[in-house]
Parts: structure tokens; C-alpha cells; sequence
């Protein structure tokens, strides 16, 4: 079953440029990833500082298996740095099915 991954990032503005090049090297590697469907990353108009991030993925084992992946925990260490926290994921799947 496809799985939707969320991520929310808030970014202030001096980090910025350096994150959203982040952001673009991972969508890169993740598009090479099996499962991986689509992805799109969006920034709040009412609070400029604030990133969501919105992956499909084929089912949540594709997404766990890019989550342990070395290529990707070397670039969320990145991230995590440069904004100083670890990122947070929530998961979901479509419609009412366990």
C-alpha cells in the first residue's frame, strides 16, 4: 500500500540557501531509491521559515529501507546540523485500511 511521508522543517532565513541545496541532493538520491514514487517540497507563504516536505512512497518497507540507507543518514546528519535537531517523520497510508 502506498505510504505519504511528511516532514516539517523550520529553516531560518540565514541557513536557507545552504538547506534547500540539502533538500535537492536528497530528493536526487532518493528518486534512484526502489519505491519511491514522488516527492515535493513546499514553503509556507504565511511563515516563510517553514518547510514541508511530502514523499510517496510504493509501501512504508521502501521508505524504512531509504531511511536506514547510508547515502540518506549521511545527509540528515547534514541537515540535523545545520539546523541543530533531529527531523521528524510521520507516516501515512490512504484511506480508512489498517
Amino acid at each position: 500500500m502506498a505510504v505519504k511521508i511528511l516532514i516539517k522543517r523550520r529553516v531560518p532565513a540565514s541557513k536557507a540557501k545552504e538547506i534547500i541545496t540539502l533538500f535537492r541532493q536528497m530528493r536526487i538520491l532518493a528518486t534512484a531509491q526502489l519505491g519511491y514514487i514522488s516527492g515535493e517540497t513546499l514553503r509556507s507563504m504565511d511563515d516563510p521559515e517553514e518547510f514541508l516536505v511530502i514523499s510517496t512512497w510504493n509501501s512504508a518497507q521502501d521508505w524504512d529501507a531509504w531511511l536506514k540507507s547510508k547515502e540518506r543518514q549521511e545527509v540528515q546528519a547534514r541537515i540535523d546540523r545545520l539546523l541543530g535537531g533531529e527531523t521528524k517523520y510521520e507516516k501515512f497510508h490512504y484511506g480508512f485500511a489498517a
